[in-house]
């Protein structure tokens, strides 16, 4: 029964792999969807980034530092911290500190033997304090993430979960798929596609498609980039998003 179990799961996530949308490479950011390896073990990740979003109500983003620390083996801890910005059509700009996040991914299958890599990443949003930046109620994403790694370059990851907040069983859910392709050793390319579900009346479900890449410097340090725009409900959810990062390993 044991064996007859992994074979039912490893093909349930085999196909929402595929529904979704080598030699091992590093993924998760700049993408929206997340990967499902974590830091390695006694080690840093720590990016300083930038994101936004246009719509036709105006532009907001985040500019912060985002860290990730290899706990142990196959358990990664993070802790996000970001500064909001909220630029609204014939407005003015407001800036203030946004949602703080402390999350864990921790990897219990393995590709070497379970086909795939698979991690859940539960991430907790605190509230911003504000009512100008960011979400002034406390919310918890449970996502789950699956990635499959193939010679030559190619590799393919994605997932998803719901978003709970304080105040509302179920804020939104979300789910997304990435193809990666390592071009030139030190140059990766991807595409992803990416969808969320209705946050309220006004903010209806988006869906988008965006395109990123990281260039490594060396081995300790990296340029990453993403573009997006959204191909449903554009003009109030997407008409582009960006993210841009610098990031440290060590």
């Amino acid at each position: 029964m044991a064996v007859r179990g992994g074979r039912v799961m490893r093909w349930w996530i085999c196909c929402g792999l595929l529904a979704l949308l080598a030699e091992p490479v590093i993924a998760g950011p700049p993408y929206i969807s997340d990967d499902p390896e974590p830091t390695d073990y006694q080690h840093f990740e720590i990016y300083t980034f930038n994101l936004g979003t246009a719509t036709r109500n105006g532009t907001t983003g985040q500019s912060g530092i985002d860290f990730n620390y290899g706990a142990a083996p196959d358990l990664q801890l993070t802790a996000t911290l970001p500064e909001g910005f909220d630029r609204p059509v014939g407005g003015g700009t407001d800036v203030g500190w946004s949602n703080v996040q402390l999350a864990a991914k921790y990897r219990f299958l393995h590709q070497d033997g379970f086909g795939l890599d698979v991690s859940i990443f539960p991430r907790i949003f605190l509230p911003s304090g504000s009512n100008l930046v960011g979400d002034n109620h406390a919310s918890l994403l449970l996502p789950i993430w699956v990635q499959k790694d193939w010679n030559g370059g190619w590799s393919a990851f994605g997932g998803g979960g719901c978003t709970l907040s304080e105040f509302r069983a179920v804020d939104f859910c979300e789910v997304g798929g990435v193809v990666t392709y390592q071009l030139l050793p030190k140059l990766q390319i991807g595409a992803e596609l990416f969808h969320q579900t209705a946050v309220s009346s006004v903010t209806p479900a988006t869906t988008s498609l965006g395109v990123g890449w990281r260039y490594d410097l060396n081995d300790n340090y990296h340029l990453l980039g993403y573009v997006s725009r959204g191909i449903e409900n554009t003009n109030e959810t997407n008409q582009v998003s960006w993210y841009a990062s610098v990031l440290f390993t060590f």
